[in-house]
């Protein structure tokens, strides 16, 4: 309770910077991160001050490492209330092309998925193209950012032949 107002301060702060996530939502990130760290036990014996200074680094790592995700918007809902169900089909019948482009990149990505990759390869493969960082992916499989760079730096020599025809 004694934390509540500075904290909301903290937040309407870096809302005023980073608009994309509302005032409200980076309260309860804040809250999430309290909660777990009291329940963790590293909240003991700490000053206030220190609680709300991480609670800001907390907030300004969380807004960082969301910016790239937030920045992707859904064209589905533009296209809800027209009379195409479907996105594709309204992209596809502006152009052609575009379509085409997508099945082939889509082709090559399974081909380069199912040539020739190590499993390990293939799950740094699949999850650079989910849209993980370096260090992300490192942290989902339990092995080094360094490890992940040298994985990617393999992929790319392995999938060079798939686009030297492009």
């Amino acid at each position: 309770k004694r934390l509540t107002p500075k904290l909301k301060r903290i937040t309407y702060k870096l809302n005023v910077y980073f608009s994309y996530f509302n005032d409200e939502d980076l309260y309860q990130e804040a809250l999430m991160q309290l909660w777990q760290d009291y329940s963790a036990g590293r909240l003991n014996d700490k000053t206030d001050s220190y609680i709300l200074q991480g609670c800001f680094f907390h907030l300004k790592n969380y807004l960082r490492k969301n910016y790239a995700r937030i920045n992707a918007t859904s064209l589905e809902e533009n296209y809800a209330d027209s009379e195409a169900s479907d996105l594709s089909k309204v992209l596809c019948i502006k152009d052609r092309r575009f379509c085409l482009d997508e099945i082939n990149s889509n082709l090559i990505v399974d081909k380069i998925n199912h040539d020739g990759l190590t499993a390990r390869e293939k799950e740094v493969f699949l999850l650079a193209l989910r849209g993980f960082t370096t260090r992300e992916i490192g942290n989902k499989i339990g092995i080094s950012h360094v490890r992940v760079v040298k994985l990617k730096k393999r992929i790319k020599e392995k999938c060079q032949k798939y686009f030297d025809f492009i």
